[in-house]
């Protein structure tokens, strides 16, 4: 028996935020419909947000969110910071944390809705 990985689902309260998010920065086709918003790279539906209204990521006794996370391989990691704070993301460590993170290879963000994720050097 085998399986497959189709798509990686992400809860979010605003469908809009969460999806034009995740396009910013990945680009691909968004497909929308009342309950979910498609992000296709590829063809191939990558990340599927779905709309939970009541969507609140829990949170460890340090108030970070942690379920599963996404890694992103950048080329230029000081540049992608800045596009993913233009693109409505934040930092999950403190502004004065960010230089000991790019040192030890990776820096810590949340998206619109809460869900973390690392900016790795490729």
């Amino acid at each position: 028996m085998n399986f497959s990985l189709t798509s990686l689902i992400v809860d979010a309260a605003d469908l809009e935020s969460e999806s034009s998010f995740w396009h910013r920065l990945l680009g691909g086709a968004i497909t929308r419909t009342a309950t979910h918003h498609f992000l296709h790279i590829d063809g191939f539906p990558v990340i599927v947000i779905q709309h939970a209204p009541g969507h609140v990521p829990p949170r460890w006794p340090d108030g970070t969110s942690q379920q599963m996370h996404f890694d992103l391989a950048t080329d230029d990691v000081g540049t992608a910071d800045e596009r993913v704070l233009d693109a409505g993301g934040r930092r999950l460590r403190p502004a004065d944390d960010v230089a000991a993170s790019a040192r030890q290879g990776s820096r810590v963000y949340a998206s619109p809705a809460g869900h973390p994720f690392c900016l790795r050097p490729a």
